[in-house]
């Protein structure tokens, strides 16, 4: 067993928290864990390597083999990631009960002893959710803080002190107050062990309908949305693999890397985060919308109902009698025949996809007129190739790409007055543009929705590649089989066997021929979590939906922080937009936000939304506002960036460039700072920053992502 305070680093000015009374029982349980972590990264490891040499098979067993890999592979990553620092504290129970150690996840010893609780299970509940005010059965809650795999300190919580059994240690400051008045970092730090119990709440909410969690800055949005998608994943069975998944949908790509090493250090590492515009291809080079006027047609709901006229268009049967003509005989194809073949698409199916439903019905047609004497599969082989046939097919039901369509509704006045009825002449003369464009991110919901009414041009192709392989791989397995029969002159023999058409379609693999791989945003997801809602538009909403048809979504804003201003409530915006089931949670206490700043932001919010609640901060621990003049911002970075820690960030429209970023000061628009937080921030002429009601908005995201000083640059 490892030695005495193996597990405790507490510096001197802590000397009376290292008493053996108050950590013995904590020094024999950390060693109890510590035996068992190394037993089971030493057996994980064996398992993975003799799982990694074994055959991988095909079909079904390949499948289950990788997944076996991918599961062992993440276990192990977290334990080796965490080691001891995976616990997260101790609750003593008013009852006598043994202790419970809360960790990032669960560990049973070799007896089947429990040293920790994986933080997800009900069991870990109260380490998050116990007040004074309710307790819980809890009497002491202990909460570790880590470094370099030992505790530095912990904080001891009583919570019931009448049934107080253990002895604690005396405290000025709460885990989370401390935690809080940390420096930041160029990534999210780990809050796990101080989630308070609001937060708590809204994280283990069920996953029905959809849950907005409103609240302004600092009330810890983004880590309830985070935990939650780490909690639903693992209390969900309807959001395990295999059954969707859950979505993380941020703001732009610095949060997506601000958060990205929370997630894994919850665990979790099957949850997809992406930005709105990684959901379409075409956002990868999408500018912004320079046009309001325009912007705001394309943001409408509305534009969608664009989409199925425009692809009506080229499924419309021809009028026109076609003749077919083959060695044996001529076979017409007349107007109620397409009209036939068409109508022998399964409903829902993309256009580009039911090619091939809509082919095989024209086949069929063709076949049933075919003289007697000729086989079925002879004419069907003729006119599999027959090239003229093609040709007309392919002009009555041709293959289209989502952008050609789209870029003719813009390009094509005629096209999108035929499409779109409801847009005025001068509605229509706004949204025309030139051929070869940019797309705007304007235009990503109505290209996804196009791409989802036609799916995979490629469908089509790449299914008759496959049964022209399959045909030859049943070929060559039938030459083969047939060669063993006649080789085989033993009539005892079990060969013969192979004669089953069973047991031939067994030796035809197939997974001969590959699919391209889906692309893994486009659902459907079990559950999709939304930070910074407030933003999204009409359809950028119906895209989303479209990815979650059980519309189980964590929606999470403040409706404060919208740049295109949101006066309706929650509900009705959801209700408008298309969900059917909506609830709301709200966060009102501000851990982030210093007092100081908050009071210096509290006009600017209500003249954003003069009924708007402030959320209550209860950190004053951080500095006055600063109001300084553009000559004083050198010597003020300067002498921040010596006697501090943590980062900064100087925020301005446009971004400011009188300083380089650096790995501590980070320059940054408003837009690009939402979701962020940083020790230092630094406000460049918030005055000159635009319209009304966006300046105020940018002035109050701006201001608020300060958590220990903020700096007004005026003049």
């Amino acid at each position: 067993m490892p030695s005495v305070n193996h597990a405790f680093d507490l510096p001197p000015r802590l000397s009376g928290k290292a008493d053996a009374r108050l950590i013995g029982a904590d020094e024999q349980h950390f060693a109890a864990i510590a035996a068992t972590l190394a037993e089971q990264v030493r057996r994980l490891s064996d398992d993975l390597a003799e799982l990694r040499l074994a055959p991988a098979g095909r079909g079904r067993g390949a499948l289950d083999r990788d997944l076996e890999i991918h599961r062992l592979s993440a276990r192990l990553r977290l334990l080796r990631r965490y080691g001891l620092d995976a616990c997260l504290g101790r609750l003593s129970f008013a009852d006598g009960s043994a202790e419970a150690y809360v960790g990032r996840l669960g560990l049973t010893d070799a007896a089947g002893g429990h040293l920790l609780v994986d933080w997800r299970t009900p069991a870990a509940e109260p380490f998050f959710a116990a007040t004074q005010a309710h307790p819980q059965g809890v009497t002491v809650r202990r909460r570790y803080r880590w470094s370099a795999g030992r505790v530095t300190d912990y904080h001891d919580e009583v919570l019931d002190p009448g049934e107080l059994r253990t002895p604690v240690a005396p405290d000025d400051d709460s885990a989370l107050l401390a935690d809080l008045a940390a420096s930041r970092s160029p990534r999210m730090r780990d809050v796990l062990s101080t989630i308070a119990a609001d937060q708590d709440a809204v994280i283990r909410a069920g996953s029905r309908g959809a849950l907005v969690v409103d609240g302004g800055p600092g009330t810890g949005k983004t880590v309830v949305a985070l935990h939650r998608a780490a909690y639903l994943t693992y209390a969900d069975p309807r959001l395990g693999a295999g059954r969707g998944g859950v979505l993380v949908v941020g703001p732009h790509e610095r949060y997506l890397a601000y958060v990205s090493d929370v997630l894994p250090s919850l665990g979790e590492e099957g949850v997809r985060t992406c930005t709105m515009r990684e959901l379409v291809p075409e956002g990868a080079e999408a500018v912004d919308e320079a046009d309001p006027e325009v912007a705001r047609l394309k943001a409408s709901g509305r534009l969608v109902e664009a989409v199925e006229p425009a692809v009506a268009l080229y499924e419309e049967p021809p009028t026109q009698t076609f003749l077919v003509e083959t060695y044996w005989a001529d076979l017409p194809v007349a107007a109620a025949d397409w009209t036939e073949a068409f109508a022998a698409v399964d409903a829902g199916t993309p256009h580009n996809e039911a090619r091939d439903q809509v082919w095989e019905a024209l086949l069929e047609i063709l076949l049933d007129r075919r003289p007697d004497d000729v086989e079925p599969d002879t004419l069907r082989r003729a006119l599999e190739t027959h090239a003229e046939l093609h040709r007309a097919f392919s002009r009555a039901w041709p293959i289209l790409e989502p952008t050609d369509l789209v870029a003719d509704l813009w390009a094509v006045p005629a096209y999108l007055r035929r499409c779109a009825p409801w847009l005025d002449a001068d509605q229509r003369r706004a949204l025309k543009r030139p051929e070869g464009s940019p797309w705007t991110t304007a235009d990503l919901p109505l290209l996804d929705t196009m791409r989802s009414r036609l799916g995979d041009p490629g469908a089509s192709a790449r299914n008759r590649r496959r049964r022209a392989q399959e045909a030859a791989d049943r070929a060559y397995m039938d030459d083969v089989v047939q060669r063993i029969l006649e080789a085989d002159d033993d009539p005892e023999s079990g060969l013969k066997l192979l004669n089953r058409g069973s047991i031939r379609d067994t030796l035809v693999h197939d997974d001969a021929f590959e699919d391209l791989a889906a692309d893994p945003l486009a659902g459907p997801f079990g559950h999709v979590i939304v930070d910074e809602a407030q933003e999204l538009t009409d359809a950028e909403w119906q895209l989303l939906l479209r990815r979650c048809p059980s519309r189980s979504f964590t929606v999470v804003g403040d409706r404060a922080q919208a740049r295109r201003g949101f006066t309706e409530s929650w509900a009705d915006r959801l209700t408008r937009v298309g969900f059917t089931d909506v609830r709301v949670a709200r966060l009102s206490i501000n851990y982030r936000t210093p007092v100081q700043v908050m009071a210096a932001a509290e006009p600017v919010l209500h003249a954003i939304l003069p009924d708007a609640e402030l959320p209550t901060s209860i950190r004053s621990d951080g500095r006055e506002v600063l109001r300084i003049s553009r000559a004083e911002l050198p010597a003020l970075l300067t002498r921040w960036l010596a006697t501090e820690d943590g980062i900064g960030c100087l925020i301005g429209v446009p971004a400011p460039n009188e300083v380089a970023p650096s790995e501590r000061l980070a320059v940054l628009t408003p837009t690009t700072a939402k979701g962020l937080e940083f020790d230092l921030v630094v406000l460049l002429e918030p005055d000159g920053w635009g319209g009304r009601l966006e300046a105020a908005v940018d002035t109050y995201v701006a201001m608020t992502r300060a958590t220990q000083q903020l700096v007004i640059v005026q003049g």
